[in-house]
């Protein structure tokens, strides 16, 4: 049975699913992704904040998510923050049920999405901080051809704790042979 895989801009629709990732999650999870549970915000919070990017325009986004479709059916998203427009932007991936992880699809979903992220906010460069510890994440990107940059301790974002992350790269000018490898 063949899948079928497609991203698109976040909706509104999109908001409740995505809540529900974040809130509904098993702990295990959250923490094994690098999140601090206590910093987790409410359901209307959460909306409120992913919502109000929806119609913001792209040189103007503090985010900008892409919503993963399998057989058109939401499984997850990739979105950026730190958007420098035209600069560069920090990327971050999700697949949302567990039935969905472990079988390659993320490395398929952000081959699809690197290139409109790109495109859309007309980057020259792309990072990715994963958790150091969260091995899922850090293979994709070393297989897709993002170069490792340093493995460093921060708080990578605002729901995060204290960890060592990896620093990955995509510059514009390898975007083509990262394209060209899975």
């Amino acid at each position: 049975m063949t899948m079928t895989l497609a991203i698109r801009p976040i909706q509104i629709e999109d908001l409740e699913s995505l809540t529900n990732y974040w809130l509904n999650s098993s702990d295990d999870h959250m923490i094994g992704i690098g999140v601090d549970l206590n910093k987790l915000p409410s359901k209307s919070e959460l909306k409120s904040m992913m919502g109000s990017q929806i119609d913001t325009i792209l040189e103007h986004k503090k985010s900008y998510a892409l919503i993963w479709l399998l057989d058109n059916i939401p499984v997850g998203h990739c979105n950026v923050n730190q958007i420098q427009y035209g600069q560069q932007a920090y990327m971050h991936l999700h697949l949302w049920q567990n039935n969905s992880r472990k079988r390659g699809l993320g490395s398929q979903f952000v081959k699809l999405s690197i290139p409109q992220f790109f495109k859309d906010l007309k980057l020259q460069r792309l990072f990715c901080e994963p958790y150091a510890l969260n091995p899922a994440p850090n293979k994709t990107l070393e297989k897709i051809g993002f170069t490792f940059v340093k493995e460093h301790i921060c708080t990578p974002g605002y729901l995060n704790f204290e960890q060592p992350v990896k620093r990955w790269v995509l510059n514009k000018m390898d975007l083509p042979k990262a394209l060209n490898k899975l």
